[in-house]
């Protein structure tokens, strides 16, 4: 097949480079992590409608098998990471500080924990729905953190076509090597899921963008790649966030997303490296998703690495698995720039943590006391949107939270935490536009 020709790499003028923290996880191969005593399986951990239950207390399942079903086509469904029995159906600690429900399930310690569910399916004669349609049923949600569920990415909508599935495998935050070790060791998995993916959406090409500071796994997605795929890996220059959605399509196309839109509007579909692995790996076999390779690292974690761990395992027996000092004052469920702390170690791992970071008390750099804003633009220089963070800062601070909206672009905001990083007076500012966001919508639900 002839492949249009990709445009010479742009670079990303904005954003920052930040230490990357890499180097004691990318070389280490994954492994896996032991089954806990009990699982957690949230039912809503993906954007949209929670799953509905299928079980009850004190039923057997096997490893596999659905345990809850997709509510609506904005849902998917949830499957058994291990065989055992079902304990309870409750409310469980989120990584949001809320209490959301789960299926509580013991794996059984003697049994071979094998897969047991599923049956291969010919998706070479699928049409585009039955491929959404199989993908629904497996689970996948994307994986890069934003949880979003895939199928709803492969339908097209209407009156849009799309030309290109761009591939995204920067994992530009620090510490996180989980999409690393995914293109090195799966690679004909990852080119599998993007051909199932250009398939889907009727796309002739794909282009995977890999940071350059990954050369083996670049290396290791061309050797698997075959000239007639449709498919080319290229290798981005390394920044931070070059790795987010609408700076990856400039670099690698020179198309940008409009303000509020899609990746559709321009043509393209946009899907995170691991997701893709997934879809290769699960589809063909009719099966769930019920585990995921996550990083497990940070100052305080003494073997750290990228452990395949079942979905629903509590935080706290992965980071007994992986070593952790007695002296950890914070846990992060993704990087350090986008991620969130967790009150509770016993909150699960779910489809979207792609990382677990433990810093111990004097590995972080304490409480800095919020300064005033002296207007010096570093903000607004390294914004990779060209927004105004500073002025959005001040307009938060009064609650002007409409104005933010209308005048600023609040909502064109991804949270990539550059302007906070850089500030001088310390001012949190992605945590004021996510208290804005809130706010907003919960005004939005009460008008």
């Amino acid at each position: 097949m002839n492949i249009e020709s990709i445009p010479g790499l742009r670079r990303l003028w904005r954003g920052v480079h930040v230490p990357d923290y890499k180097e004691t996880t990318n070389h280490l191969p994954i492994r896996r992590l032991p089954f806990p005593p009990l699982l957690i399986i949230p039912l809503s951990q993906h954007a949209g409608a929670p799953a509905v239950p299928l079980v009850r207390a004190g039923q057997e399942v096997v490893r596999g098998e659905p345990i809850a079903r997709a509510d609506g086509f904005v849902s998917v469904p949830m499957h058994a990471p291990a065989t055992g029995r079902i304990e309870r159906i409750d409310l469980s600690p989120s990584a949001r500080g809320t209490l959301a429900q789960a299926i509580f399930l013991r794996p059984y310690p003697s049994a071979s924990q094998e897969i047991l569910y599923g049956e291969p399916q010919d998706i070479e004669h699928m049409s585009p729905a039955e491929i959404v349609a199989a993908v629904q049923q497996t689970g996948v949600v994307g994986l890069g953190g934003a949880a979003f569920p895939t199928h709803v990415k492969l339908k097209v909508p209407e009156g849009k076509s799309i030309d290109t599935v761009v591939v995204n495998g920067c994992e530009c935050e620090p510490y996180l090597t989980s999409d690393h070790r995914v293109m090195v060791e799966q690679p004909h998995e990852v080119l599998h899921g993007a051909r199932i993916a250009m398939k889907a959406v009727g796309a002739p090409r794909a282009v995977v963008g890999v940071e350059d500071n990954k050369p083996d796994a670049v290396d290791a997605l061309r050797k698997a790649n075959t000239a007639d795929s449709g498919i080319t890996i290229e290798a981005v220059p390394a920044k931070y966030p070059q790795g987010a959605e609408k700076m990856l399509v400039k670099v690698l196309l020179g198309r940008e997303i409009p303000s509020g839109g899609l990746p559709a509007d321009v043509g393209l579909a946009v899907f995170n490296v691991a997701t893709l692995a997934q879809i290769g790996d699960l589809l063909p076999r009719r099966q769930g998703l019920i585990e995921r390779v996550v990083t497990v690292s940070g100052p305080a974690v003494t073997r750290p690495g990228n452990y395949l761990m079942a979905i629903g395992t509590p935080l706290r027996w992965a980071l007994e698995q992986a070593g952790c000092a007695a002296n950890v004052s914070r846990v992060v469920l993704g990087g350090p720039m986008m991620g969130a702390a967790v009150s509770s170690l016993e909150v699960p791992v779910t489809k979207g943590v792609t990382g677990i970071l433990a810093f111990s008390s004097g590995s972080l750099n304490g409480q800095h006391a919020i300064l005033p804003c002296i207007h010096c633009g570093r903000c607004v220089d390294v914004c990779p949107l060209h927004l105004n963070p500073s002025q959005m800062g001040l307009l938060a601070r009064k609650q002007r939270y409409e104005e933010m909206q209308a005048e600023l672009h609040l909502y064109d905001c991804f949270e990539c935490g550059c302007c906070s990083y850089v500030c001088p007076s310390h001012i949190p500012l992605v945590q004021y536009f996510r208290v804005a966001k809130q706010a907003l919508r919960e005004r939005k639900v009460q008008a």
